[in-house]
């Protein structure tokens, strides 16, 4: 049987809502990964002379997999049962 955690003044109860900076940090990272997919597809096409077959391939390529893992990201399930991580053992 497990006993419940007695509050303390500091706790919480969990909450279902999606912390504001971990939007920041997925736009930061959805911002991040396009840059670098243009970035390196404009190199390709000038090494290649193949203007702008991997330029564009990098815009697709680094916008739809950043789209795909946020959305993955956003729409996991949540723990219910989420407890603050502490060395006291439950007894």
């Amino acid at each position: 049987m497990v006993s419940p955690q007695k509050p303390t003044r500091d706790s919480k109860p969990p909450s279902d809502e999606v912390s504001p900076w971990a939007l920041a940090g997925l736009g930061t990272q959805f911002f991040a990964s396009i840059l670098l997919f243009v970035w390196v597809g404009n190199w390709l096409d000038r090494r290649f002379d193949s203007a702008p077959l991997f330029l564009l391939g990098g815009v697709l390529l680094g916008g739809g997999g950043t789209f795909y893992l946020s959305y993955r990201q956003l729409t996991k399930p949540r723990d219910s049962n989420r407890h603050d991580r502490d060395s006291t053992p439950n007894t």
